[in-house]
């Protein structure tokens, strides 16, 4: 298989890694608008808002990187 014709699998993994980041951060402002009755320990912390940044700035960042190049 010629390696110019073909995708990289990173590629893939950014494009989910943007997905699960949106969804996470997305579903972290729902939550952060709408505080839960009884939140967990360290709910103050956001951990959802920003794993969801993190994974979607990786995500672009391997979407950018290993994106098919025509040419």
């Amino acid at each position: 298989m010629d390696s110019k014709s073909s995708i990289s699998i990173w590629f893939f993994i950014g494009i989910a890694l943007v997905v699960n980041g949106l969804l996470i951060f997305a579903a972290g402002l729902y939550q952060f608008a709408h505080p839960p009755k009884n939140p967990v320990v360290l709910y103050h912390l956001h951990a959802n808002v920003w794993w969801g940044t993190v994974l979607f700035v990786l995500g672009i960042f391997y979407c950018w990187r290993f994106a098919p190049r025509s040419g």
